[in-house]
């Protein structure tokens, strides 16, 4: 019923933000087959969160059971049978459940946002990421970027002025900047931000540590740019801990273990009056294209993980000037070389 695999995905760029660097990426992919209808999903394993490819594969495996033990049609069921059978590795879950959501959608012939409800021409336009380079490659990159209208800046190296004056020599678009954590004290996080705030940047990521709450409060209060959790918020059950420090969250769905858990995030976020974004890892178009199938309820999204691919191995859900263009596939609405 379960086949899962390893794929080493190749990035155009070296890929460096504030914890490190990668030339490629190890994913691992899932079928799930019943009935002759395949369900595809996609686990993309984090260092941050102590995940690994070969860490993944055996925590899919030992839930294989869960399968076959209930109705593939009962996925809130399912997928909370997996939340107790996988208890780390949040990317195996959402790989998972993944490919439980592809399969009853296409039992069902409809697209995921079609089952929810959705308007698809209500998904924000995306932005395009920017990693940490020299200050003549990040120049290179922002033209190839020519045709994304929002860019999101990695910063946090100690370089940031360098990093953001390369960047605006050679472009005004509106900003994002994401510090992945990279800033350490508040004065300092605070000094930053004021600085930004003169150079069209619509929000900051995680400016300092996910442990500093109470430091990132105090930074909210003085901040004249939104201030989003990423590192700080994985799952629903973290949002109240950390609303009264941030203006908005990130969610992905490998830190969440999958899209319903997304969606418990989303709306609990909306009943605290945070703002939601919506992003993603180094993924495929398969991973990329179930997110997307929650745009629609966002205020901001970054969905190009498969944007910085060398060559993507599913087709799915297509970017145009930043805007998300759906299909009419059910499911995920994805193809491609499992």
């Amino acid at each position: 019923m379960l086949e899962i695999k390893i794929k080493r995905l190749d990035l155009a760029h070296t890929w460096t933000i504030a914890r490190g660097s990668a030339d490629y990426k190890e994913n691992v992919f899932v079928k799930l087959e019943q009935g002759g209808i395949c369900g595809f999903g996609e686990a993309a394993p984090n260092v941050r969160y102590g995940e690994s490819a070969a860490l993944t594969v055996t925590r899919m495996k030992a839930a294989a059971p869960v399968f076959e033990q209930h109705d593939l049609f009962h996925f809130e069921e399912l997928a909370a049978a997996l939340a107790e059978t996988i208890r780390d590795q949040s990317c195996a879950r959402a790989g998972l459940e993944m490919a439980l959501l592809d399969w009853v959608g296409k039992a069902l012939q409809a697209p995921l946002y079609r089952m929810w409800g959705l308007n698809p021409a209500r998904a924000p336009l995306t932005s395009f990421s920017i990693g940490i380079d020299s200050p003549e490659v990040i120049q290179a990159k922002v033209e190839e970027a020519a045709d994304y209208p929002i860019l999101k800046i990695k910063l946090g190296m100690g370089d940031d002025e360098a990093v953001l004056g390369a960047v605006r020599r050679v472009t005004d678009r509106p900003l994002r900047v994401d510090a992945n954590e990279g800033w350490l004290n508040k004065e300092e996080a605070l000094e930053k931000i004021r600085w930004l705030a003169d150079q069209n940047v619509e929000f900051v990521e995680q400016p300092l540590p996910a442990a500093m709450v109470e430091e990132t409060a105090w930074l909210r209060e003085r901040a004249s740019l939104p201030i989003v959790a990423d590192e700080a918020v994985k799952t629903a059950a973290d949002i109240p801990k950390v609303a009264h420090a941030y203006d908005g969250i990130n969610i992905k769905l490998m830190k969440s273990g999958g899209l319903l858990e997304a969606l418990r995030m989303i709306h609990l976020a909306r009943a605290l009056d945070l703002k939601i974004m919506l992003g993603c890892m180094i993924e495929s178009s398969l991973a990329i294209s179930a997110a997307a199938q929650l745009a629609p309820y966002t205020d901001w999204i970054d969905l190009d993980g498969n944007l910085l691919l060398r060559e993507d191995p599913f087709r799915g859900v297509r970017i145009e000037r930043g805007k998300v263009l759906y299909n009419e596939l059910p499911g995920l609405g994805v193809e491609g070389d499992f």
